[in-house]
């Protein structure tokens, strides 16, 4: 089975764009004009979705809603409690709370209306009520929503006098309400369940519907598609199966996950209160969800998505051996490895890593090119690992010979001093962001570094390993180069800090 090759478009962007916005428009008008959509991942900076389906921009979510930005407005979910933990983001390391400020700028800047900010499972805290009173002088709406005992279950306090009735009404003015949150667990579908229970009472129609990308309901479930969402998403205990309610329904196989299949009869049982009748008949019939129909390349997404099964693997590892999730979750993710036959070495700029590694004696790293040459670098006395295997990159993508010295000895050591004199760091090498910059101010006198230089853009998607775990900045450097990056589970110098 293919496990690597040039990244392809396999993936119709502006097609899924198309037809997602024309189906978000039909689920519109058949609950008469209202719709609460809830918002599954990301809105933008979707790189999950970008890795497993080649030519998914990360931000098609936040396109289809701007094609429609006049008719729609963003509601925010936040648990109150996730506030009173000052609970953080794993992957971008800021607070639920940073994050829904992030979010809003971003959307306001992007010309979209925020109607609100819905505080979930709220109870009186000075970190609540401080978030609160920031976002209302901000100009922004607030609202308490509150535990409900028993929820969804218990549909007899759902709809008693502590449970919807109970929470405040947001008030929304357009026909496309999009409620999303800065991360899971923080009541999307209670703000909107509540929101049709209050419209109910108003004597106003409006309808609910989701927005989830993964996993597929189109694709088989054990797509590696789908398997690589299992892989993301393995310490949420998420397990795809078989939507029994739609196969039942419609004889018709579909792709869903645990938890929407296990609440399915108690969130039926819940519209049937509201409407008197479930406007739907299975967890895959709630969705709207496109995505399947805009796949063009079936082997490149396959390949794709084998490649993140197998980040995720290296993710995993790193993780547990940090002691920042438990081995039973990189046990889960071996286990879909196994089902795909996968092996760490199908990362081809894995065996190119470790052999550097083992040759030198000292810290490499590897990165995968779009035309699959595999350059690879190790750390010298100048530079870190990650720098050197740049510069080597960029001096063959711009057709330089590698022997050729891209920036001079005058600028680098310098730098070197500078960090272990009044900065006072232990390591005198030189990372990855400031290679960069080394190399920006030696391109404005040197023809070579301005060629070199210019090669970056060429380094988006690239696939990369490191005999041991990055430094932050490193590996924040080449994030934001949009490389894919794995890494051993091996302290750098074997410290224990790093």
């Amino acid at each position: 089975m293919p496990t690597t090759k040039n990244r392809t478009k396999a993936f119709d962007n502006d097609l899924y764009i198309k037809i997602q916005t024309e189906n978000i428009t039909k689920r519109i008008a058949s609950f008469g004009g209202k719709l609460y959509l809830e918002f599954g991942g990301k809105l933008f900076d979707d790189f999950h979705a970008s890795r497993v389906l080649p030519g998914f921009e990360p931000d098609s979510k936040l396109k289809v809603l701007l094609t429609m930005k006049d008719k729609a407005e963003i509601v925010f979910a936040i648990n109150s409690r996730d506030i009173i933990a000052n609970k953080v983001r794993a992957d971008s390391g800021i607070t639920y709370t940073s994050e829904v400020e992030r979010l809003i700028d971003a959307y306001t800047d992007c010309g979209l209306y925020v109607g609100g900010v819905v505080f979930s499972f709220y109870e009186s805290n000075s970190a609540v009520n401080t978030f609160m009173r920031k976002l209302t002088k901000a100009g922004f709406e607030t609202y308490k929503h509150y535990a409900i005992e028993g929820y969804p279950q218990n549909t007899q306090n759902v709809f008693g006098p502590q449970g919807f009735s109970h929470n405040d009404y947001v008030e929304t003015t357009r026909p496309l309400v999009v409620v999303t949150a800065p991360g899971p667990g923080s009541g999307k579908m209670a703000v909107c369940l509540s929101q049709l229970y209050h419209d109910f009472k108003k004597g106003l129609c409006s309808g609910y519907a989701k927005y989830e990308t993964f996993p597929v309901w189109n694709l088989p479930l054990m797509h590696p598609v789908n398997l690589a969402y299992e892989a993301a998403t393995a310490d949420l205990d998420d397990v795809n199966m078989i939507d029994p309610f739609h196969l039942q329904t419609y004889g018709v196989v579909a792709t869903n996950y645990n938890r929407d299949v296990e609440s399915f009869p108690i969130l039926k049982t819940i519209f049937e209160k509201i409407y008197g009748k479930s406007p739907y008949n299975s967890p895959t019939d709630m969705g709207v969800n496109m995505v399947g129909f805009a796949i063009k390349d079936e082997v490149g997404v396959i390949v794709a998505s084998n490649q993140e099964i197998l980040r995720r693997h290296y993710d995993a590892q790193k993780n547990a051996f940090l002691g920042k999730i438990t081995t039973k979750i990189d046990e889960k993710i071996d286990h879909l490895m196994e089902l795909q036959g996968l092996k760490e070495n199908d990362r081809f700029c894995v065996a190119k890593c470790m052999a550097k590694a083992a040759k030198t004696g000292q810290p490499a790293m590897a990165i995968e090119l779009p035309d699959r040459t595999i350059i690879a670098g190790k750390r010298t006395p100048l530079l870190g690992a990650a720098a050197a295997t740049l510069l080597n990159c960029l001096k063959y993508l711009a057709g330089i010979d590698k022997k050729v010295l891209l920036i001079s000895p005058e600028i680098l050591n310098p730098i070197c001093e500078l960090k272990t004199g009044p900065l006072e760091k232990h390591n005198p090498r030189i990372r990855a962001e400031e290679i960069l910059i080394a190399l920006a101010i030696e391109a404005v006198t040197n023809e070579n570094a301005k060629k070199a230089l210019d090669q970056l853009p060429k380094l988006k998607h690239c696939q990369a390993h490191s005999s041991c775990i990055l430094s932050t900045t490193d590996l924040k450097t080449l994030k934001s180069l949009e490389i894919d990056v794995t890494e051993e589970p091996v302290a750098y110098a074997h410290k224990l800090y790093f």
